[in-house]
């Protein structure tokens, strides 16, 4: 009788960890306030940070994105190119595409701008120069018309799919509870949902990394509404991204 439980125990142990591709409990970085230290300890558990070469760096190491390196003609008061971050050249390989259900994609403008855009989305909405603080100055990132982002991950500086260990991200002014993450592997199967910490007019982090590379697809909601003159009105509440950092991509096997 207690070798037949034993079985049973070890069979469920086996399809629970086949659900998740084998990879185990994850594990969840999380801060608010001072998120100096949560961010450094995620990126302890990633590795090197492996920059913005093109091609596959092996099993360990992370790539991050700041946004400040953008342009002005591709942040506010214009949209962002999706799959800016996955160029063929230095330093923009860092194998990441973005995508929205809403208008499209936007990266804040800096204080100095040609066109005189407020900085922090205040084009959008005069407020958030003052509500949106940043982690690595000065630009931020947001979809618009929509909160929620879907990340895909490539090869850098390919078209080849790829799968990360795991994805963590700053947030600025989260202040109601919600899901935050979705991790999802290639053949659609949910890895589980996270929430952010809340800080009122501060920076939140949340980080999640998974024993192998086994996400394929990460859904991002950014607060319980999109950016806009409404904000903070009813059960709308917006929140921005400063910056991501994500586990080196690799290939998927064919």
């Amino acid at each position: 009788m207690a070798k037949k439980l034993l079985l049973i125990v070890s069979t469920l142990l086996l399809l629970t960890l086949s659900a998740c591709g084998g990879a185990g409990k994850p594990q969840i970085v999380s801060g608010a306030g001072d998120i100096t230290s949560a961010v450094e300890q995620y990126r302890a558990l990633l590795g090197e940070n492996n920059g913005g070469e093109p091609g596959t760096k092996g099993p360990s190491g992370y790539r991050e994105i700041n946004w400040d390196s953008l342009p002005d003609e591709l942040a506010a008061p214009n949209l962002y190119v999706s799959d800016f971050f996955n160029a063929p050249d230095a330093p923009r390989a860092r194998g990441i595409v973005l995508t929205t259900p809403g208008e499209g994609l936007m990266v804040s403008a800096d204080s100095d701008n040609p066109s005189g855009t407020l900085p922090r989305f205040g084009n959008i909405n005069p407020q958030y120069v003052d509500i949106f603080k940043t982690f690595s100055a000065e630009r931020l990132f947001s979809p618009i018309g929509s909160n929620i982002v879907v990340l895909t991950f490539f090869v850098p500086g390919t078209n080849i799919p790829a799968t990360i260990r795991g994805f963590g991200a700053v947030y600025t002014d989260v202040d109601r509870a919600h899901t935050a993450f979705e991790y999802f592997d290639v053949d659609g199967n949910s890895l589980g949902k996270f929430e952010t910490p809340l800080s009122n007019n501060g920076l939140s982090f949340l980080g999640v990394v998974f024993d192998k590379a086994i996400v394929f697809r990460v859904q991002v909601t950014y607060g319980t509404g999109a950016l806009g003159p409404d904000d903070g009105v009813g059960d709308a509440d917006a929140a921005v991204m400063d910056n991501f950092i994500y586990g080196e991509p690799q290939a998927v096997s064919q």
